[in-house]
């Protein structure tokens, strides 16, 4: 994941990993990066994690409601895609999330690359 990050190191990214409680496992943030960004890698991860869902699916599902984010009553959720659910055999065991690219897009595909890595 990292690998795939410093191929392109005028993009600064953080990349977040945490339990299926939304606990912090893992943290990695490159250097210049905005702090928004790097909260909101948490932020992203934690809400998969959390809801059970990919971050970006979750806020569209509720946007199809007419209902956001704030809707859910947890400060630490958040509506950015970028954000997967790490699951196994149909349980939750965490969420990751990368903040930081341009577009919500590049930082799901730079999640996958860690979720793939973790051949689950």
């Amino acid at each position: 994941m990292l690998a795939k990050a410093n191929e392109t190191p005028d993009a600064p990214v953080a990349m977040a990993i945490v339990d299926a409680g939304g606990e912090m496992v893992a943290y990695l943030t490159m250097d210049n990066l905005r702090v928004f960004s790097r909260r909101h890698a948490r932020r992203k991860a934690y809400t998969s994690a959390i809801i059970g869902r990919d971050s970006g699916e979750h806020a569209a599902g509720l946007a199809a409601q007419g209902r956001g984010i704030a809707d859910m009553g947890d400060p630490g959720f958040t509506y950015g895609q970028g954000g997967l659910v790490i699951m196994k055999d149909g349980v939750i065991l965490g969420g990751i999330g990368v903040g930081g690219y341009p577009s919500g897009q590049a930082d799901e595909d730079l999640s996958r690359v860690g979720l793939e890595a973790m051949n689950l």
